[in-house]
């Protein structure tokens, strides 16, 4: 790539919506510690919640490694929000956004899917 030529950088991730929906009923705190009250209420609204959950656990995931994050445990998981429907947009704060910022990403673009068993999504950060 030419120099001062703008990145792309692209994260995916893909999880069991199995196991998501066991975080959410064995753990109180897993709901509050990884999604915002916007985001809880999206998708406690749904028919099958894990299934959204996972979704953006997965987004929030994909997104991180496009940051260049690649560990979750990097970041606050609140600090990633997807928001938005029916197509997805990511709302970045905290240390995030501060990455974010510091390599030049200009815009992400996201795209979550899930079967009966499995949520993923995939991200791309321009800078």
């Amino acid at each position: 790539m030419a120099r001062g030529a703008p990145l792309t950088s692209v994260g995916t991730d893909l999880i069991e919506i199995a196991r998501i929906r066991r975080s959410l009923e064995r753990y109180a705190s897993f709901r509050e510690r990884c999604f915002t009250a916007a985001e809880r209420a999206y998708c406690d609204s749904r028919r099958e919640p894990a299934e959204s959950y996972a979704g953006r656990f997965a987004g929030k995931e994909a997104v991180g490694k496009a940051l260049g994050f690649g560990v979750a445990r990097a970041f606050a998981w609140k600090e990633i929000e997807i928001v938005g429907r029916p197509k997805p947009a990511v709302r970045l704060s905290g240390r995030v956004a501060a990455r974010a910022e510091a390599v030049g990403v200009t815009s992400i673009d996201l795209s979550m899917t899930h079967s009966r068993e499995l949520a993923q999504a995939v991200a791309i950060a321009d800078a």
